[in-house]
């Protein structure tokens, strides 16, 4: 499902393309791909999709979610046009799939499932990012009736609308795909193993679920923090993963223009840096008395903003789905690019200002540290680094302060020009 009015329209987009091409090209499963996608979605994006991944789109219109002003989820608008599903009539059953999954091998045998089956992630909540149906015009027109009369929905999205649909899918049988290729009747429960909370893995960095094949792993958390994103990585160790299956089977075309031209300009000012050295300071002591302690004060603060913007800016200005070895080298790089300026401006110490920056290489090798025995080790070892590392943090911020205030005093009080700070009369300087 692809639908537009968000500020992750592309990133999903991306998603969607790279899960296409991991079935059909990795995977080689055995049946169509289908997208449902709002008539809003670009043009240009439908024709990728059908003529590059080999997808079958499905235009529709956006199906009004009546459940948002209440439950004040804008996350979560649109995302009723999953019900569109069901209307794809000239399938026997359709796997219906959120953009984050993550196959690790062919799950064709799930077309063996009933009319309805779904894994339970939460212990009474079965989840809504794959589920096996069966296409029915009447179910389709029932689910909108009861969109129209405004049936109860726990979390107002299709997961709690689905979920209502279907109350009594934990009381169902447990799926297991008859050998001789038969499809079953009915609803049911699908083993774990379908759809693995990204979450379990990084209790023990391994899958150990029991109870069917590990065949795919989902990433139900906060949107911010999906798999695509650069900075997920070494975050989530999985992150690494979906990228380089991306890497596979489509690659980082349309992003790499945009690396390129923000390395070279990053280079270019860590050159300008290293061959002038203004100081805004020196526009002490042209001030009046009276304004100097406010003026002061404000070039402190600007210098303190300067120094943060530094390590945002590039952040935000990395491609968010680019390969995280390629999105944090850039990030440091413009970190370091933009406190060079910081530095020069301001005269401050180059050490203390990259403090920040030396940490954040310290924590993404604590993080991507390959041999924890287990995630509790993992998170233990991060805390006791971030533990470690907050008093340099803080001294250097205090000398950062130091520096600033000696620099302005000096300037307000020595003049660049001492000739025009010399008294008549007077041939002595104490």
């Amino acid at each position: 499902m692809m639908y537009m009015g968000t500020p992750r329209d592309y990133e999903f987009y991306i998603a969607i393309r790279v899960m296409l091409r991991s079935l059909s090209i990795k995977l080689r499963v055995q049946a169509d791909l289908v997208v449902i996608a709002s008539v809003d979605v670009p043009p240009y994006w439908i024709k990728t999709l059908e003529v590059e991944d080999g997808a079958k789109v499905v235009r529709v219109e956006n199906l009004k979610n009546p459940y948002i002003s209440e439950k004040n989820h804008d996350r979560f608008r649109l995302t009723l046009n999953k019900l569109y599903a069901w209307s794809l009539v000239e399938y026997d059953r359709v796997i219906m799939l959120d953009a984050d999954n993550l196959f690790l091998q062919n799950t064709d045998e799930l077309f063996q499932c009933g009319q309805f089956c779904a894994v339970f992630i939460n212990p009474c909540i079965f989840h809504t990012g794959l589920f096996v149906l069966q296409p029915s015009t009447k179910v389709f027109k029932n689910m909108l009736h009861d969109i129209d009369i405004g049936r109860d929905n726990s979390d107002g999205a299709d997961q709690g609308f689905i979920g209502g649909f279907f109350p009594d899918l934990l009381n169902q049988p447990l799926f297991h795909p008859p050998p001789n290729g038969t499809t079953l009747d009915g609803t049911y429960r699908l083993p774990l193993g379908y759809q693995m909370d990204a979450s379990y893995y990084y209790l023990r960095l391994r899958w150990s679920v029991p109870c069917g094949p590990n065949s795919v792993i989902t990433f139900p958390g906060a949107s911010w923090l999906k798999p695509w994103y650069w900075w997920s990585w070494p975050v989530l160790p999985l992150g690494l993963q979906w990228h380089e299956q991306r890497r596979e089977i489509l690659g980082y075309q349309l992003e790499m223009p945009f690396v390129i031209i923000q390395a070279v300009i990053y280079l270019g000012i860590i050159g300008m840096t290293r061959l002038t050295h203004p100081s805004l300071t020196k526009l002490c002591h042209r001030s009046a008395d009276r304004n100097m302690t406010i003026l002061q004060t404000s070039l402190k603060a600007i210098a303190i903003l300067s120094i943060l913007i530094s390590y945002i800016l590039p952040f935000i200005l990395v491609p968010h789905t680019i390969h995280p070895i390629l999105g944090w080298t850039l990030y440091l790089l413009g970190s370091f690019a933009l406190s060079c300026i910081a530095t020069n401006v301001f005269l401050l110490p180059m050490l203390h200002v990259l403090i920040p920056w030396f940490g954040i290489i310290g924590v993404l090798f604590v993080m991507a540290y390959p041999w924890y025995n287990d995630g509790v080790v993992r998170a233990l070892s991060v805390f006791a680094y971030a533990f470690c590392a907050a008093p340099v943090l803080w001294v250097s911020l205090m000398k950062i302060g130091s520096v600033l205030h000696t620099s302005f005093e000096r300037e307000a009080l020595f003049p660049s020009k001492l000739t025009d700070s010399i008294q008549p009369g007077f041939n002595k300087l104490y």
